[in-house]
Order: C-alpha cells, then structure tokens, then sequence
C-alpha cells in the first residue's frame, strides 16, 4: 500500500513527516531520506498496534484528498509503500468458488503485473473493498 506522507522543513530543524491517512503518525530526520525511512518505522509500529487491536491498516487515499487540508500547506508530498500483509495475521487457505469467466480475469490482470499471484490479487481487492 502506497500512503501519502507530507514533509515539512523549517530552517533549522528536522523534516517533519506526518502520514495523512494514519491519524498520529508522525516521524522526522535530519534529511529527506532519513526522515522517509524513519517514516516506514512508524507506520509499522502503528500498524503493528492496530493489528493487535484487531483492526485492519487504513486504506490509503490519493494526496489530492489532502491538498485543501490547512496542516498540510506549504508542504512536499511524496509516498511510502509499505507491505501491510504482515499486519494481517497468518495466512489460511481456503476455499473460493467463483465463476470461470472471473477467474480468467483475474489471472489476466495478474500476468498484466496488477498483483504477485491470485491470492495477492484477491487479497488487495479485499482489503480495498472493506476500506
């Protein structure tokens, strides 16, 4: 998943990066690529929290979403993938029965490099479908 960070710099000071779509996560570093590594340790922590909590990571939105957000005037948007699969807890196996017709679709749009195999494919349609 791809979340839409913004950073701030004030002469002086670290870069500030606050991640949009997860309310309280924050991070900083003395360079830009320092402060978006670090940005990944805190979205893990955070993700790694709400996992225990039972809770699924949020989705992540498009940085158009924010760009009216007065916290995040004058800052520099960048994005930081994470993978959240770890967050999910273990994986099971189960059975799926779907139509033929959508299978092939599937398994078209995978060769096409829109997810690692069916199951990852089937996986990010549902985590983007519950939001």
């Amino acid at each position: 998943m791809k979340y839409p960070v913004v950073i701030h710099h004030d002469v002086g000071s670290a870069y500030g990066v606050t991640v949009t779509d997860i309310p309280g996560c924050f991070s900083a570093g003395e360079t830009v690529d320092e402060a978006l590594e670090n940005t990944k340790v805190a979205i893990a922590g955070h993700l790694e929290i709400l996992a225990e909590d039972g809770e699924l990571a949020p989705a992540a939105s498009a940085i158009q979403a924010h760009l009216n957000h007065p916290d995040y005037a004058d800052g520099v948007w960048a994005y930081v993938e994470m993978d959240i699969t770890p967050y999910l807890g273990k994986s099971e196996k189960v059975n799926v029965t779907l139509p033929a017709m959508l299978i092939r679709k599937i398994d078209d749009a995978v060769a096409a490099g829109k997810g690692k195999n069916r199951s990852a494919f089937l996986a990010d349609s549902a985590l983007r479908a519950l939001g």
